[in-house]
């Protein structure tokens, strides 16, 4: 799993949209044509809520940007609402000639920082989205008391596939407190009602105590996940404790090898990624996987991408 680091991709801070004002969070891959890469992101308003939107990239340079779109996806839920304060893209799957973007909804807490949950959204175009419900798809139960978020989803043959991230609890660091939460697998044979399995796929160990943002592909009858990991304590600024990507495979999609040392990518850092990389998307070109990933700031210095060495 070696990959070639091309470089930054897109920066927010060098957009000039009147309302894309900061962040590039969170990007999801849809290769359209030979000439038309979308990959969704999710930025912040003026008043630091998370809208979705997407630009337009030639997948031959994924550097050549053709379009930022000019508005955002989807509208912010009503208030109230899992979703009235951020709608964050997680994962697109193409069905019946139309596409299933499931997304993160969040709201502001009291006690703890926020509450997480997911959403589903579906268009015909790629670009005009409806939402499925006003309310989740997926969110916290008598199973899973604190939040289910950041899913990828695929759907082979008639059943349809989750990885999900799932909050196990809240620990106070250093007087703030922090999520604990791994990823976990789900079935659905409609892409809408999902049943949990309650199958950890990648926990902890001493030093992960997040795992972040799952991105599963299938090759050779292996399926292949990369994923987000941490530290509890000063993941913000840390760049020793903060996150980078993972790998891990697996012959069911149930039972995984964490193999993280394989996916090469932590050094040379640029400036954009040096403290955190995270919050991975793939894409396959003639012939050739390609990965997209966030740097510094959960986004704030929008993302990269780099090509897998076969």
């Amino acid at each position: 799993m070696k990959w070639e680091k091309k470089g930054q991709l897109f920066d927010p801070r060098e957009n000039t949209s009147d309302w894309i004002h900061n962040y590039a969070a969170l990007p999801v891959c849809d290769l359209i044509s030979e000439d038309l890469l979308r990959i969704y992101f999710s930025t912040r308003d003026a008043k630091g809520r998370s809208l979705p939107t997407f630009i337009e990239v030639s997948p031959k340079n994924p550097k050549n940007i053709l379009k930022i779109h000019s508005k955002p996806i989807l509208s912010l839920g009503a208030q109230g609402t899992f979703d009235d304060n951020g709608i964050m893209p997680s994962s697109i799957v193409d069905h019946d000639g139309k596409k299933y973007l499931y997304y993160i909804g969040w709201n502001p807490q009291v006690t703890v920082s926020y509450r997480l949950s997911i959403g589903l959204a579906i268009s015909e175009d790629g670009i005009h989205f409806e939402k499925f419900s006003k309310g989740p798809i997926l969110d916290r139960d008598k199973h899973e008391p604190f939040f289910n978020t950041a899913p990828y989803v695929i759907k082979e043959g008639n059943l349809w596939k989750m990885w999900y991230v799932s909050c196990t609890g809240w620990k106070n660091v250093k007087d703030w407190p922090e999520p604990w939460y791994l990823i976990r697998y789900a079935e659905s044979h409609n892409g809408i009602d999902w049943e949990r399995k309650n199958v950890e796929c990648i926990g902890y160990d001493d030093f992960t105590h997040a795992i972040g943002k799952p991105m599963v592909f299938k090759e050779n009858e292996v399926y292949h996940m990369i994923y987000s990991y941490r530290n509890s304590e000063d993941y913000r600024t840390d760049a020793s404790k903060s996150y980078r990507l993972g790998y891990a495979t697996s012959k069911d999609g149930l039972q995984w090898e964490r193999k993280d040392s394989e996916i090469n990518l932590k050094e040379p850092a640029e400036t954009w990624e040096s403290i955190m990389q995270e919050y991975s998307s793939t894409f396959e070109f003639q012939g050739q996987r390609y990965l997209v990933y966030n740097g510094n700031g959960f986004g704030a210095t929008g993302f990269g991408y780099a090509q897998l060495i076969k």
